[in-house]
C-alpha cells in the first residue's frame, strides 16, 4: 500500500481524481486549477454509460479511459515513457503534461511516488538555477497595451518599470503582456489573464506582482484575492524608491506625506482586521472601529505633514528672497531621471552629490555656486545652480503635491538647464515628458537651455538627428568633461537673456 505524501516543497502532496462524461482530455480550467492548487497529479476518468438504470435513478457506467496530468518545471520539455506507454504533451501556457488515454490497469501500475519525487527534483534544480538574493522581491511585471499606445511606447514603459523595480530592490523574473481595447474595470486584464498571471507567478516562485499603471483600491483587492500574492502599481514602486533615497529631513517629510496620501483611500479591505465592513445592514462589526481609527490617525498625520511642508515652503521662499536680494542669478537643473544631473553638478562645481546609474538616485535639491562668463563683458560672473529631483513620465499627482516645495526651486529659478540623456533610446519621449510636467506647474518657469548629455555613448546618426531637431542645444558629456566650456558660455548668455526679458 502506498503511503500518503505530505507536500514539503513545490507540490502540495494532494492527488485529485475527477470524472467526466465526455471522452476528452482534461480541460484548460482543470489544468489551471491543478496548477493553482499545486496538485501532485490530476487523474480524469472518462465514464461511459451502459444504458441500464441503477436504483436511485443514476445511470450505471464504466471507465472507458483515463488521463494522467501533472505539472512540470517551466523550462523542462518533458516526455514520459513507462511500461504503460504514456506519452506526455506539454501545454505551452499551463506548464503541464497530459498523458495519452490509458486503461485503469495501466493507471494502477503507475509509481506515483517515483513520479512526484522526480518532479520535485526538477523544480528544485530550476529554483536553484534562477535563485535570487533572499532579500530581494521576486517580481512578475504585468503590462497592458491599449489602442492609444504605440508598441514602442509600450516597450519603453515596460523597460523603465523593470529599472524602477531594480532600483527599488527587486528582481524581475518575467514580464506578462496583454493587448486590450480598454482596461477591465475590476481586474485591469480580465479573468482569464488573471489566472495566467497567478499560474506564472506560482511557477516562477514570485512573491510580488507589479502592474505598469495605477490601480484603484478595488482593483488591487480583486487581483490580490485571485492571484494570492501582493499586488502593487507603478506609483507604489516609485514611492518605495523615494522612501529609500530621501536623506534630508525635508525629503523624508515629503515622502511620508506622499505615501500617506496614497495609502488613505486604500485602507478598506487591507487585511482581515480591516475587511470590507461598511455602515449598512449586515456590514457592521468591530473591524470598522479599527478601520475608522486608522483612517482618522492617518488623516491627522497628513494634516500635520502638510503644515510642516508649508513651513518648508516658507523657509525656502525666504532663502530665495535672500539670494534675489543679493542679485545672484539662479539656474535650475532639470531633466528626466538618470539623465546625469548630479554628475554634471559635481563636474561643474566640484560638489560631492551622490551619483549612480539608477533612477531617482538623488531626491533632495542641492544648490552650488558656479562661475560663468558674463554674456556682455566676458568677465567672470557668479550664479547659483540647483540640482532638482528627476522627472518621469506620468509623475504621480501625490508626488507632485508632496514635492511642491522642491519643485518650486524650478519655478522660481531665473532660467532652466534641461539635461537630456541622448544615449537613451526614448530621449525624445523624455523631452516631451519633462516639458509636460513643467507646463503643468502653477508658475511658468524661466527660459530653458537644452543640453544633450552622454554624447560619448551615441552614434553619429543620433547626434545628427538631435542637432537637426534642436539646433540651439548644447552637446556635452558630464562624465568625460566634454563641451563644458561651451556650456558655461551658453549659461552666461541664458542668464543675460532671462534677466533682460524678465
Amino acid at each position: 500500500m502506498e503511503l500518503p505524501r505530505y507536500g514539503a516543497e513545490r507540490l502540495s502532496g494532494i492527488r485529485c481524481i475527477a470524472t467526466q462524461l465526455k471522452p476528452e482530455p482534461p480541460s484548460e480550467a482543470a489544468l489551471t486549477a491543478m496548477a493553482l492548487q499545486r496538485l501532485d497529479a490530476l487523474v480524469v476518468l472518462n465514464i461511459t454509460g451502459t444504458g441500464f438504470q441503477r436504483r436511485g435513478g443514476g445511470a450505471a457506467g464504466y471507465v472507458k479511459e483515463a488521463y494522467l496530468a501533472h505539472l512540470v518545471s517551466n523550462t523542462k520539455q518533458l516526455v514520459l515513457t513507462s511500461s504503460s506507454g504514456i506519452s506526455a504533451q506539454q501545454s505551452s501556457e499551463l506548464f503541464s503534461n497530459v498523458s495519452a488515454p490509458m486503461t485503469l490497469d495501466a493507471l494502477s501500475d503507475q509509481d506515483f511516488m517515483d513520479l512526484v519525487e522526480g518532479l520535485e527534483a526538477d523544480f528544485r534544480r530550476e529554483f536553484i538555477a534562477q535563485e535570487v538574493d533572499t532579500d530581494l522581491d521576486r517580481v512578475l511585471i504585468v503590462g497592458v497595451i491599449t489602442d492609444n499606445t504605440t508598441a514602442q511606447q509600450f516597450q519603453d514603459t515596460l523597460t523603465e518599470l523593470g529599472r524602477l523595480v531594480d532600483t527599488a530592490g527587486g528582481q524581475v523574473l518575467q514580464t506578462v503582456r496583454q493587448k486590450r481595447s480598454r482596461i477591465h474595470p475590476q481586474t485591469v486584464v480580465g479573468e482569464g489573464k488573471v489566472q495566467e498571471i497567478a499560474l506564472t507567478a506560482q511557477t516562477l516562485g514570485c512573491n510580488l506582482v507589479v502592474f505598469d499603471r495605477d490601480l484603484s483600491p478595488s482593483q488591487v483587492r480583486n487581483l490580490e484575492l485571485q492571484i494570492g500574492l501582493r499586488v502593487v502599481d507603478r506609483t507604489e514602486v516609485i514611492l518605495d524608491i523615494f522612501a529609500q533615497r530621501a536623506q534630508s529631513g525635508a525629503g523624508k517629510l515629503q515622502v511620508e506625506l506622499a505615501q500617506l496620501e496614497y495609502m488613505l483611500p486604500r485602507l478598506t479591505g487591507r487585511g482581515q482586521a480591516m475587511s470590507r465592513l461598511g455602515g449598512g445592514i449586515g456590514t457592521r462589526g468591530p473591524g470598522e472601529t479599527k478601520l475608522e481609527t486608522e483612517r482618522r490617525a492617518i488623516q491627522k498625520r497628513i494634516t500635520r505633514l502638510q503644515h510642516d511642508v508649508n513651513h518648508l515652503q516658507a523657509h525656502r521662499e525666504r532663502l530665495r528672497q535672500r539670494r534675489q536680494h543679493r542679485e545672484i542669478a539662479s539656474v535650475a537643473l532639470v531633466g528626466y531621471t538618470n539623465a546625469g544631473k548630479s554628475t554634471l553638478l559635481n563636474t561643474l562645481t566640484n560638489a560631492t552629490v551622490y551619483t549612480a546609474d539608477q533612477l531617482f538616485a538623488t531626491l533632495d535639491p542641492t544648490t552650488r555656486r558656479l562661475v560663468v562668463p558674463d554674456a556682455l563683458t566676458g568677465e567672470p560672473e557668479e550664479i547659483l545652480i540647483t540640482d532638482t529631483v528627476g522627472f518621469i513620465h506620468e509623475l504621480p499627482a501625490s508626488l507632485m503635491d508632496a514635492f511642491r516645495a522642491t519643485l518650486e526651486e524650478v519655478s522660481e529659478a531665473d532660467a532652466l538647464l534641461h539635461l537630456v540623456d541622448l544615449s537613451h533610446p526614448a530621449w525624445l519621449s523624455h523631452i516631451r515628458s519633462v516639458r509636460e510636467i513643467l507646463a503643468d506647474m502653477p508658475i511658468t518657469p524661466g527660459p530653458a537651455l537644452v543640453a544633450f548629455n552622454k554624447i560619448d555613448q551615441v552614434d553619429s546618426e543620433t547626434l545628427a538627428q538631435a542637432r537637426e531637431e534642436f539646433p540651439m542645444a548644447v552637446f556635452i558629456s558630464a562624465s568625460e568633461r566634454l563641451g563644458l566650456e561651451t556650456l558655461r558660455h551658453r549659461l552666461g548668455q541664458l542668464i543675460e537673456y532671462a534677466i533682460t526679458s524678465g
